[in-house]
């Protein structure tokens, strides 16, 4: 099995919130019926719109959605169904092949049938910074950065995602996507996405490790970030 990434982009006419009501209702079912199966999607919704002050962008206009799901094959020779399915969904959709690795594993507030996951999810498509090697890039995420995200955040989520290569034309070429679930208190009070109500002195030491990581392999300038609600389908397989 194969792990595709899909961003979908609305159509410049349609509300977000009603665009994210209508990729709910349908789409999940749309891409099983093609053939995926452990679907996730994250949608842009009234829920997370108080994130808005959270949002990085470089794609002009940005992503409304994500689809996650794994195939048998991302070959698009047996992709078609898949393909049609998001087609009939959105403006635009790009889609990526990558390899995932759950550092933290949602066992907190697991997903529950039909409904949106506790909290919030950020999702964020990341490129690495050009005067790195992607070795160097890799071993600074996976050997330093990876703690760092642990240790200074409250998420209860955290999966990461490395781009193996694009499978559309003229995908946004990014190096990672990453999700990161986060308690609703996180999506306006940055010290509780640090975890670090209370503790002044703690959200600042948090705020400036996790910085300092990022800005070690991170390119600011090509990524987008969007806080999102997560619902997972993987029931339906």
């Amino acid at each position: 099995m194969e792990k595709v990434i899909a961003a979908l982009w609305a159509p410049s006419d349609e509300p977000r919130e009603s665009y994210a009501d209508r990729l709910v209702a349908s789409l999940p079912q749309a891409l099983i019926a093609a053939g995926a199966r452990q679907v996730r999607i994250n949608v842009r919704d009234q829920a997370t719109r108080a994130g808005d002050a959270l949002v990085q962008s470089w794609q002009a206009p940005q992503q409304a959605a994500i689809a996650q799901f794994w195939l048998p094959s991302t070959n698009a020779r047996f992709r078609a169904a898949i393909d049609a399915a998001l087609a009939d969904h959105c403006a635009r959709f790009a889609l990526w092949l990558v390899t995932e690795s759950a550092i933290i594993a949602n066992t907190a507030h697991v997903p529950q049938p039909g409904e949106r996951t506790w909290g919030w999810s950020q999702a964020s498509f990341i490129s690495f910074r050009p005067d790195l090697a992607r070795a160097a890039a890799l071993d600074h995420w996976h050997g330093h950065h990876t703690r760092v995200a642990i240790e200074t955040q409250a998420n209860f989520e955290y999966i990461q995602n490395l781009i193996v290569r694009p499978l559309t034309p003229g995908a946004p070429p990014y190096d990672a996507f990453v999700e990161e679930c986060f308690p609703p208190a996180a999506l306006t009070e940055p010290a509780a996405f640090f975890d670090a109500v209370g503790d002044p002195e703690r959200f600042e030491a948090n705020l400036a490790t996790m910085m300092n990581s990022c800005a070690a392999f991170i390119d600011f300038t090509r990524i987008d970030v969007m806080p999102t609600t997560q619902l997972d389908f993987a029931h339906c397989d």
